[in-house]
């Protein structure tokens, strides 16, 4: 499934949702639903930075794929990364710098989120396209 695809897709699964209170359930429901991160991955270098929660996001490189994980301590949170995860997961960096979650925006999610959350969210997409980026060069060094 491509990125647009994706993005096709959260779109839908919020519109049969209709309203927020739905809607935040859920997101709840994706963060309960991801896979949880050990412990030892729940370090300080691992913290998104810009977060009014506590997030974690890991990430490794499988052949030319980035596959991240991640968790936080709160629960609307958890399930915002868990969203970004589903996103972003098992794409090439270059995709993932390319594209961007166009689908928060027209799911009206920004006017939903409190400006800390927002901000949260922000960070959490900026600091996986700045993996992606130190994917995309060590690959590039590789060839």
């Amino acid at each position: 499934m491509t990125l647009q695809e994706k993005q096709d897709r959260f779109i839908r699964q919020f519109e049969l949702l209709g309203d927020w209170p739905e809607r935040y359930k859920y997101i709840i429901k994706l963060g309960q639903n991801l896979e949880p991160l050990p412990e030892e991955h729940k370090s300080e270098d691992n913290l998104v930075r810009g977060c009014q929660s506590q997030v974690w996001l890991t990430t490794e490189l499988d052949d030319d794929r980035v596959i991240f994980k991640a968790d936080s301590d709160a629960a609307i949170t958890k399930g915002l990364v868990a969203m970004m995860v589903n996103f972003y997961s098992g794409e090439k960096p270059d995709d993932i710098l390319s594209t961007n979650p166009e689908f928060i925006k027209k799911i009206g999610m920004q006017e939903h989120l409190s400006p800390t959350r927002s901000n949260g969210l922000a960070s959490m997409v900026k600091q996986m396209k700045i993996y992606a980026m130190a994917y995309k060069s060590k690959l590039s060094s590789t060839v």
